[in-house]
């Protein structure tokens, strides 16, 4: 009996991967297909996915738990770059691709699978993201991606599809269309009316993980967050792991509505697209770790640091995790956290992130010198010297404009020595 290449596939129990697996099973029969869900923190009874896997024709399933570590090894770098794409999304889904992708190699050398199979959409930046990722790992994999090759052009012919091959599509309608992504750090909704620019989003019907801003407290609550080298430890006076910290503050902050984004985003694949993002936790951190930077590091740190922040957040988005250039920024914003140490308080009010106040041994900030009273390590006359000397260039520029309109006010002759 000859033996049966095996394919792993990339499964999280949704539409399309559902119908990958009888996919499949009718285009590729000689294929032994194993399928792997990576736990990155999405909230799915992973026994009922399991089943699911097995039921529609998987002969192995492997649940590989990573919560915590994509929390400290994947998020934590980012948070502590303070990296957001486009100055608002905070890379929920980008940095778990690079991940699951690690996982899937795994389970590919484990199994000794010819290839690795996904269910990303010909016209999303997760293909790039994964394919790279696995590229980047071990090139001799071999991909198969249906989205780019199937006659499926829509959910709804996908959900025609699971329904001929009796596939569980649990809860998932023509009318309830939305494609969702979630992971501890965040969820993303797309699809459905969001598709139209046109149309406001109807948060009652899509939140999951917020409350709306209408629906949030009326009463504000405060936290406190301790940082140790930029990393969050402690949530008020708790000492968490990254995967207790973000769950933790991701239902603090949903009560309260922190971090709903309605953004129209530049893709990596050419085309702009909408989508809503509820990313409570994250939001909290990354504000908390922004408030204590500005206490802690001098200013031209900080002000180049918001450039490779910018460029962090690129990187990660246009799929480079495994690039050198975003290995050279890691090790650029672990320096600079060596002093992110100290404590920032926060209130929480109907969807906002409000400062109130931190404390660090390691401020730049001096009570004494910025004040208005004058103080021993600063002499308010010792400005006249800096201003004569920091305005010289401009004096000088102030004057050729008055030369070169012809009122004269100083004498400056060059001229060619011969």
């Amino acid at each position: 009996m000859v033996k049966k290449e095996k394919v792993v596939l990339a499964y999280s129990g949704g539409l399309d991967t559902s119908i990958i697996i009888p996919w499949l099973k009718d285009n590729y029969g000689d294929l032994d297909i194993i399928a792997c869900c990576v736990n990155v923190g999405q909230e799915d009874d992973m026994g009922q996915v399991r089943e699911k896997a097995i039921s529609s024709g998987a002969s192995k399933v492997y649940v590989e738990n990573v919560v915590n570590e994509f929390v400290e090894d994947y998020v934590y770098k980012g948070l502590k770059a303070n990296a957001s794409y486009e100055c608002k999304y905070l890379l929920g889904t980008a940095y778990a691709r690079p991940l699951i992708a690690k996982k899937l190699v795994e389970v590919a050398h484990k199994e000794g699978a010819k290839y690795i199979a996904h269910g990303c959409t010909g016209k999303g930046n997760d293909q790039v993201r994964l394919e790279t990722a696995i590229a980047s790992i071990d090139p001799t994999i071999e991909i198969i991606a249906p989205w780019r090759i199937w006659n499926i052009t829509s959910r709804e012919e996908a959900i025609d599809y699971a329904m001929s091959k009796n596939i569980n599509l649990n809860g998932i309608s023509k009318e309830k269309i939305y494609s969702r992504d979630q992971n501890i750090l965040h969820i993303s909704h797309e699809g459905g009316m969001l598709e139209n620019p046109a149309n406001e989003a109807d948060f009652d019907e899509i939140l999951v993980m917020s409350n709306t801003v209408e629906k949030a407290p009326d009463i504000g609550e405060y936290i406190e967050i301790e940082f140790k080298e930029g990393i969050p430890v402690k949530l008020n006076g708790k000492k968490l792991n990254g995967e207790k910290m973000l769950a933790a503050l991701n239902k603090i902050g949903g009560i309260h509505g922190i971090g709903v984004i309605d953004l129209l985003e530049n893709r990596l694949v050419g085309m702009k697209s909408r989508g809503i993002y509820e990313t409570p936790g994250g939001t909290i951190l990354i504000e908390a770790h922004k408030y204590l930077e500005s206490f802690v590091l001098e200013k031209e740190t900080a002000h180049f640091k918001d450039i490779i922040g910018q460029k962090y957040a690129e990187l990660v988005y246009n799929a480079m995790w495994f690039s050198g250039l975003k290995d050279a920024f890691d090790a650029f914003v672990d320096s600079t956290q060596k002093n992110v140490t100290g404590t920032v308080k926060l209130k929480l009010y109907k969807g906002n992130v409000k400062f109130a106040g931190m404390v660090s041994q390691n401020a730049l900030y001096n009570e004494e010198i910025s004040s208005f009273s004058t103080g021993d390590l600063y002499d308010q006359k010792d400005a006249s010297g800096f201003i004569n000397l920091y305005s010289l260039p401009y004096k000088i520029q102030a004057l050729n404009k008055l030369n070169n309109t012809g009122e004269k006010a100083i004498e400056i002759n060059y001229s060619f020595k011969e």
